[in-house]
Protein backbone atom coordinates (compact mmCIF):
# COMPACT_ATOMS: atom_id res chain seq x y z
CA UNK A 1 0.00 0.00 0.00
CA UNK A 2 1.38 3.28 -1.12
CA UNK A 3 2.27 5.69 1.91
CA UNK A 4 0.90 8.39 0.72
CA UNK A 5 -2.57 6.62 0.47
CA UNK A 6 -4.76 8.54 3.45
CA UNK A 7 -7.80 6.24 2.91
CA UNK A 8 -5.83 2.95 4.25
CA UNK A 9 -7.05 2.81 8.24
CA UNK A 10 -2.80 2.26 9.26
CA UNK A 11 -1.93 6.00 8.45
CA UNK A 12 -5.53 7.87 10.14
CA UNK A 13 -4.34 8.45 13.47
CA UNK A 14 -0.52 9.69 12.40
CA UNK A 15 -2.18 12.14 8.96
CA UNK A 16 -5.58 12.96 10.97
CA UNK A 17 -4.19 15.39 13.00
CA UNK A 18 -2.14 17.67 10.11
CA UNK A 19 -5.22 16.94 7.68
CA UNK A 20 -7.55 18.80 10.41
CA UNK A 21 -4.76 21.22 10.51
CA UNK A 22 -4.39 21.80 7.11
CA UNK A 23 -8.38 22.12 6.14
CA UNK A 24 -8.50 24.95 9.34
CA UNK A 25 -5.56 26.70 7.13
CA UNK A 26 -7.14 26.68 4.04
CA UNK A 27 -10.78 27.47 5.49
CA UNK A 28 -9.00 30.76 7.33
CA UNK A 29 -7.40 31.79 4.12
CA UNK A 30 -10.96 31.91 2.41
CA UNK A 31 -11.98 34.47 4.46
CA UNK A 32 -14.71 35.69 1.64
CA UNK A 33 -16.96 32.88 2.70
CA UNK A 34 -17.53 32.64 5.79
CA UNK A 35 -21.26 34.27 5.41
CA UNK A 36 -22.24 31.60 3.54
CA UNK A 37 -21.19 28.30 5.70
CA UNK A 38 -23.19 30.19 8.85
CA UNK A 39 -26.64 29.99 7.43
CA UNK A 40 -28.48 26.98 8.85
CA UNK A 41 -29.83 24.47 5.06
CA UNK A 42 -31.23 21.63 6.79
CA UNK A 43 -32.08 20.61 10.53
CA UNK A 44 -33.05 17.09 11.80
CA UNK A 45 -35.02 17.60 15.11
CA UNK A 46 -35.98 14.78 16.97
CA UNK A 47 -35.97 12.02 14.12
CA UNK A 48 -37.55 8.66 14.53
CA UNK A 49 -37.79 5.95 11.79
CA UNK A 50 -38.72 2.35 12.12
CA UNK A 51 -39.39 -0.62 10.69
CA UNK A 52 -42.51 -2.69 11.70
CA UNK A 53 -41.58 -6.72 10.82
CA UNK A 54 -42.87 -9.55 11.66
CA UNK A 55 -40.01 -10.91 14.29
CA UNK A 56 -40.65 -6.94 15.64
CA UNK A 57 -40.18 -3.51 15.37
CA UNK A 58 -36.66 -2.31 14.74
CA UNK A 59 -35.82 1.45 15.55
CA UNK A 60 -33.95 1.86 13.07
CA UNK A 61 -33.38 6.00 13.59
CA UNK A 62 -33.77 6.93 17.44
CA UNK A 63 -34.20 10.67 18.38
CA UNK A 64 -31.29 12.29 16.29
CA UNK A 65 -30.63 15.82 15.41
CA UNK A 66 -28.59 16.96 13.15
CA UNK A 67 -27.58 20.89 11.49
CA UNK A 68 -25.92 20.95 8.29
CA UNK A 69 -24.75 24.37 7.54
CA UNK A 70 -24.89 26.24 3.88
CA UNK A 71 -21.69 25.29 1.98
CA UNK A 72 -20.26 23.20 4.83
CA UNK A 73 -19.19 19.30 4.97
CA UNK A 74 -20.55 17.34 7.86
CA UNK A 75 -19.55 13.55 7.90
CA UNK A 76 -22.01 10.82 10.02
CA UNK A 77 -19.94 8.27 11.23
CA UNK A 78 -20.89 4.95 12.77
CA UNK A 79 -20.60 1.20 12.49
CA UNK A 80 -23.11 -0.81 10.03
CA UNK A 81 -26.27 -0.89 10.71
CA UNK A 82 -26.28 2.23 13.10
CA UNK A 83 -28.49 4.35 10.71
CA UNK A 84 -26.84 6.27 8.61
CA UNK A 85 -27.89 5.29 5.50
CA UNK A 86 -31.39 5.59 6.80
CA UNK A 87 -31.51 8.80 8.01
CA UNK A 88 -29.81 9.67 4.37
CA UNK A 89 -33.18 8.10 2.74
CA UNK A 90 -35.23 9.72 5.50
CA UNK A 91 -33.92 13.58 3.43
CA UNK A 92 -35.19 12.61 0.50
CA UNK A 93 -38.12 10.26 1.64
CA UNK A 94 -37.06 7.37 -0.56
CA UNK A 95 -37.00 5.08 3.14
CA UNK A 96 -37.67 1.30 1.70
CA UNK A 97 -40.97 -0.10 2.75
CA UNK A 98 -42.03 -1.23 5.19
CA UNK A 99 -40.29 1.85 6.78
CA UNK A 100 -41.72 4.85 8.22
CA UNK A 101 -40.93 8.19 9.81
CA UNK A 102 -42.51 7.54 13.08
CA UNK A 103 -42.30 11.40 14.19
CA UNK A 104 -39.77 14.19 14.25
CA UNK A 105 -39.04 16.98 11.64
CA UNK A 106 -36.51 17.41 8.62
CA UNK A 107 -36.64 20.77 8.25
CA UNK A 108 -35.03 22.19 4.46
CA UNK A 109 -34.15 26.19 4.68
CA UNK A 110 -35.04 26.88 0.94
CA UNK A 111 -33.89 29.95 -0.84
CA UNK A 112 -35.89 30.97 -3.81
CA UNK A 113 -33.66 34.15 -4.75
CA UNK A 114 -30.89 35.32 -3.18
CA UNK A 115 -32.90 38.66 -1.76
CA UNK A 116 -35.40 36.79 0.03
CA UNK A 117 -35.89 34.67 2.97
CA UNK A 118 -35.51 31.25 3.31
CA UNK A 119 -38.93 29.02 2.56
CA UNK A 120 -38.83 26.51 5.52
CA UNK A 121 -40.30 23.41 4.32
CA UNK A 122 -40.59 19.92 6.80
CA UNK A 123 -39.82 17.26 4.05
CA UNK A 124 -41.07 14.89 6.92
CA UNK A 125 -44.34 16.13 6.03
CA UNK A 126 -44.42 15.43 2.44
CA UNK A 127 -46.10 12.83 0.44
CA UNK A 128 -43.08 10.65 -0.53
CA UNK A 129 -44.40 10.30 -4.36
CA UNK A 130 -46.09 13.67 -4.63
CA UNK A 131 -45.04 16.90 -6.15
CA UNK A 132 -43.06 18.83 -3.80
CA UNK A 133 -41.03 16.17 -2.74
CA UNK A 134 -40.07 15.76 -6.48
CA UNK A 135 -39.20 19.48 -7.01
CA UNK A 136 -36.86 18.56 -4.71
CA UNK A 137 -34.96 15.59 -5.23
CA UNK A 138 -32.26 16.45 -7.62
CA UNK A 139 -32.97 20.33 -7.34
CA UNK A 140 -32.11 21.11 -4.15
CA UNK A 141 -30.76 17.41 -2.52
CA UNK A 142 -29.25 15.05 -4.81
CA UNK A 143 -27.65 11.82 -3.53
CA UNK A 144 -24.72 9.31 -4.49
CA UNK A 145 -24.92 6.02 -3.49
CA UNK A 146 -22.06 3.25 -2.65
CA UNK A 147 -22.11 0.72 -5.29
CA UNK A 148 -23.49 3.30 -8.69
CA UNK A 149 -23.76 -0.01 -10.65
CA UNK A 150 -27.18 -0.75 -9.19
CA UNK A 151 -28.46 2.84 -9.68
CA UNK A 152 -28.12 3.17 -13.26
CA UNK A 153 -30.47 1.75 -15.84
CA UNK A 154 -28.79 -1.51 -18.01
CA UNK A 155 -30.77 -0.34 -20.78
CA UNK A 156 -30.34 3.29 -21.00
CA UNK A 157 -26.71 5.40 -21.77
CA UNK A 158 -24.99 7.02 -19.44
CA UNK A 159 -26.15 10.10 -20.85
CA UNK A 160 -29.67 9.69 -21.27
CA UNK A 161 -29.29 9.10 -17.22
CA UNK A 162 -28.10 12.48 -16.94
CA UNK A 163 -29.88 14.35 -19.50
CA UNK A 164 -33.42 13.24 -17.52
CA UNK A 165 -32.26 14.87 -14.47
CA UNK A 166 -31.55 17.83 -16.17
CA UNK A 167 -34.89 17.99 -18.21
CA UNK A 168 -36.62 16.61 -14.61
CA UNK A 169 -35.63 20.23 -13.39
CA UNK A 170 -34.95 23.13 -16.41
CA UNK A 171 -36.96 23.95 -19.15
CA UNK A 172 -34.51 23.67 -21.66
CA UNK A 173 -34.64 21.67 -24.91
CA UNK A 174 -32.78 18.11 -25.49
CA UNK A 175 -29.86 19.28 -27.16
CA UNK A 176 -29.30 21.65 -24.73
CA UNK A 177 -29.53 19.10 -22.12
CA UNK A 178 -26.92 16.86 -24.08
CA UNK A 179 -24.61 19.78 -24.25
CA UNK A 180 -24.78 20.50 -20.41
CA UNK A 181 -24.39 16.50 -19.69
CA UNK A 182 -21.06 16.34 -22.07
CA UNK A 183 -20.02 19.62 -19.77
CA UNK A 184 -20.47 17.90 -17.13
CA UNK A 185 -18.94 14.64 -17.54
CA UNK A 186 -15.68 16.40 -18.75
CA UNK A 187 -15.85 18.18 -15.23
CA UNK A 188 -16.04 15.43 -13.60
CA UNK A 189 -12.78 14.07 -15.46
CA UNK A 190 -13.95 11.62 -17.42
CA UNK A 191 -12.29 11.49 -20.84
CA UNK A 192 -13.69 11.72 -24.30
CA UNK A 193 -16.77 13.36 -22.17
CA UNK A 194 -19.41 13.10 -25.98
CA UNK A 195 -18.04 9.24 -26.47
CA UNK A 196 -18.79 8.39 -22.70
CA UNK A 197 -22.21 10.01 -22.99
CA UNK A 198 -23.21 7.33 -25.72
CA UNK A 199 -22.10 4.30 -23.52
CA UNK A 200 -23.97 2.45 -21.20
CA UNK A 201 -23.18 1.93 -17.55
CA UNK A 202 -21.27 -1.74 -18.17
CA UNK A 203 -18.87 0.27 -20.33
CA UNK A 204 -17.68 2.00 -17.63
CA UNK A 205 -14.81 1.39 -14.89
CA UNK A 206 -16.47 1.86 -11.45
CA UNK A 207 -14.61 4.44 -11.02
CA UNK A 208 -15.70 6.30 -14.38
CA UNK A 209 -19.28 4.90 -13.16
CA UNK A 210 -18.94 6.89 -9.90
CA UNK A 211 -18.05 9.75 -11.54
CA UNK A 212 -20.80 9.58 -14.31
CA UNK A 213 -22.66 9.63 -10.64
CA UNK A 214 -21.80 12.60 -9.15
CA UNK A 215 -22.08 14.43 -12.70
CA UNK A 216 -25.91 13.24 -12.21
CA UNK A 217 -26.27 14.67 -8.62
CA UNK A 218 -24.60 18.11 -9.79
CA UNK A 219 -26.67 18.55 -12.95
CA UNK A 220 -28.96 21.05 -11.35
CA UNK A 221 -26.27 22.75 -8.94
CA UNK A 222 -28.11 21.17 -5.84
CA UNK A 223 -27.37 23.03 -2.60
CA UNK A 224 -27.65 19.42 -0.60
CA UNK A 225 -25.50 16.58 -1.84
CA UNK A 226 -25.67 13.46 0.60
CA UNK A 227 -22.88 11.31 0.08
CA UNK A 228 -23.42 7.97 1.08
CA UNK A 229 -19.85 6.43 1.66
CA UNK A 230 -19.09 6.73 -2.02
CA UNK A 231 -15.79 5.82 -1.90
CA UNK A 232 -16.57 2.24 -0.42
CA UNK A 233 -16.71 -0.08 -3.43
CA UNK A 234 -14.05 1.68 -5.26
CA UNK A 235 -9.72 0.87 -4.93
CA UNK A 236 -7.41 3.01 -2.60
CA UNK A 237 -6.41 4.94 -5.74
CA UNK A 238 -9.49 5.44 -6.65
CA UNK A 239 -11.12 6.41 -3.52
CA UNK A 240 -8.53 9.36 -3.21
CA UNK A 241 -9.17 10.81 -6.90
CA UNK A 242 -12.97 10.61 -6.36
CA UNK A 243 -12.76 12.31 -2.79
CA UNK A 244 -10.19 15.18 -4.53
CA UNK A 245 -13.18 15.70 -7.13
CA UNK A 246 -15.98 16.17 -4.73
CA UNK A 247 -13.45 18.43 -2.55
CA UNK A 248 -12.65 20.77 -5.87
CA UNK A 249 -16.18 20.35 -6.81
CA UNK A 250 -17.45 21.68 -3.57
CA UNK A 251 -15.50 24.53 -3.18
CA UNK A 252 -16.21 25.43 -6.30
CA UNK A 253 -19.74 25.44 -6.53
CA UNK A 254 -20.44 26.07 -2.93
CA UNK A 255 -22.96 23.64 -1.82
CA UNK A 256 -23.24 21.67 1.38
CA UNK A 257 -22.54 17.92 1.57
CA UNK A 258 -23.50 15.07 4.51
CA UNK A 259 -21.13 12.62 4.40
CA UNK A 260 -21.40 9.54 5.30
CA UNK A 261 -18.63 6.67 5.98
CA UNK A 262 -16.99 4.84 8.48
CA UNK A 263 -13.41 5.60 7.01
CA UNK A 264 -12.08 8.21 10.17
CA UNK A 265 -9.42 9.59 7.63
CA UNK A 266 -11.74 10.53 5.30
CA UNK A 267 -13.77 12.25 7.37
CA UNK A 268 -10.49 14.11 8.77
CA UNK A 269 -10.34 15.05 5.13
CA UNK A 270 -13.67 15.48 3.77
CA UNK A 271 -15.86 17.57 6.81
CA UNK A 272 -16.14 20.63 8.75
CA UNK A 273 -18.02 19.20 11.46
CA UNK A 274 -18.76 15.40 12.95
CA UNK A 275 -21.66 13.54 14.01
CA UNK A 276 -20.96 9.44 15.54
CA UNK A 277 -23.73 7.63 15.58
CA UNK A 278 -24.57 4.11 17.46
CA UNK A 279 -27.39 2.05 17.13
CA UNK A 280 -29.92 4.59 15.65
CA UNK A 281 -28.77 7.90 18.26
CA UNK A 282 -26.29 10.25 17.57
CA UNK A 283 -23.75 10.09 20.45
CA UNK A 284 -21.17 13.23 20.02
CA UNK A 285 -21.37 16.08 17.62
CA UNK A 286 -18.46 18.62 16.97
CA UNK A 287 -15.96 20.46 14.44
CA UNK A 288 -13.31 17.94 13.15
CA UNK A 289 -11.11 19.20 15.64
CA UNK A 290 -13.08 18.42 18.74
CA UNK A 291 -13.28 14.83 17.55
CA UNK A 292 -9.82 14.01 16.83
CA UNK A 293 -8.17 16.13 19.70
CA UNK A 294 -11.12 16.03 22.27
CA UNK A 295 -13.29 13.30 21.99
CA UNK A 296 -15.47 12.87 25.37
CA UNK A 297 -18.39 9.88 24.11
CA UNK A 298 -16.82 6.37 25.15
CA UNK A 299 -17.91 4.80 21.25
CA UNK A 300 -16.02 7.76 19.72
CA UNK A 301 -12.74 7.17 21.47
CA UNK A 302 -13.14 3.60 20.90
CA UNK A 303 -13.72 3.86 17.39
CA UNK A 304 -10.57 6.47 17.79
CA UNK A 305 -8.21 3.91 19.22
CA UNK A 306 -9.23 0.58 17.34
CA UNK A 307 -7.53 2.47 14.48
CA UNK A 308 -3.76 0.69 13.38
CA UNK A 309 -0.95 3.33 13.95
CA UNK A 310 1.78 3.48 11.87
CA UNK A 311 5.01 2.06 13.91
CA UNK A 312 3.00 0.12 16.45
CA UNK A 313 5.02 -3.00 17.64
CA UNK A 314 4.89 -6.10 15.22
CA UNK A 315 3.13 -8.76 16.60
CA UNK A 316 1.20 -6.08 19.28
CA UNK A 317 -2.78 -7.10 19.27
CA UNK A 318 -4.77 -4.36 17.85
CA UNK A 319 -7.55 -2.95 20.27
CA UNK A 320 -11.41 -3.23 20.06
CA UNK A 321 -14.59 -2.31 20.87
CA UNK A 322 -15.47 -5.16 23.07
CA UNK A 323 -19.13 -6.57 22.80
CA UNK A 324 -21.25 -6.60 20.05
CA UNK A 325 -23.63 -4.67 18.11
CA UNK A 326 -27.04 -5.51 19.98
CA UNK A 327 -29.75 -7.75 18.15
CA UNK A 328 -32.00 -5.14 16.85
CA UNK A 329 -35.14 -6.58 18.17
CA UNK A 330 -33.80 -6.14 21.53
CA UNK A 331 -32.26 -2.64 22.16
CA UNK A 332 -30.46 -1.85 25.60
CA UNK A 333 -32.41 0.27 27.90
CA UNK A 334 -31.27 3.34 29.07
CA UNK A 335 -27.99 4.59 26.94
CA UNK A 336 -27.50 2.19 23.86
CA UNK A 337 -23.84 1.73 24.18
CA UNK A 338 -23.74 0.37 28.00
CA UNK A 339 -23.25 -2.91 27.50
CA UNK A 340 -19.98 -2.63 25.83
CA UNK A 341 -18.91 0.24 27.75
CA UNK A 342 -15.73 0.29 29.83
CA UNK A 343 -17.07 4.10 31.60
CA UNK A 344 -20.58 2.29 32.25
CA UNK A 345 -22.31 3.72 35.63
CA UNK A 346 -24.05 0.87 37.30
CA UNK A 347 -27.59 1.56 38.34
CA UNK A 348 -27.46 4.58 35.84
CA UNK A 349 -26.93 4.06 32.14
CA UNK A 350 -29.11 1.04 31.45
CA UNK A 351 -31.63 3.07 33.64
CA UNK A 352 -32.48 6.06 31.22
CA UNK A 353 -30.79 7.82 28.23
CA UNK A 354 -28.33 10.32 28.77
CA UNK A 355 -29.29 14.32 27.78
CA UNK A 356 -27.45 16.29 26.27
CA UNK A 357 -24.02 17.72 27.57
CA UNK A 358 -22.86 21.42 25.63
CA UNK A 359 -19.15 20.90 25.73
CA UNK A 360 -18.18 24.04 23.87
CA UNK A 361 -20.47 26.06 21.47
CA UNK A 362 -19.65 23.16 19.17
CA UNK A 363 -19.21 20.29 21.11
CA UNK A 364 -22.16 18.24 22.00
CA UNK A 365 -21.70 14.77 23.83
CA UNK A 366 -24.62 12.63 25.29
CA UNK A 367 -22.98 10.98 28.34
CA UNK A 368 -23.56 10.46 31.96
CA UNK A 369 -20.23 10.86 32.68
CA UNK A 370 -20.23 14.48 31.82
CA UNK A 371 -23.20 14.94 33.75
Amino acid sequence: MPSNDTTHPAVILSTAKNLVRGNETLRSAQGDKPDVQLQTLLEVKDLRISFPLDEGTVKAVDGIDLAIERGGVLGLVGESGCGKSVTAQSILRIVPRPGRIDSGQILLHRHTAADSPAKVIDIARLNPTGKEIRSIRGKDISMIFQEPMSSFSPLHTIGSHISEAILEHQSISRQEARTLAIELLSKVGIPNAARRFEQYPHELSGGMRQRAMIAIALSCNPSLLIADEPTTALDATIQAQILDLMRGLQKEIGMAILFITHNLGTVAQMADRVAIMYLGKVVETGTVRDIFHHPHHPYTRDLLRAIPRIGKTRGQRLAAIGGGIPNPFERPSGCAFHPRCKDYIAGRCEASAPAMTQVSDSHSVWCFRLQ
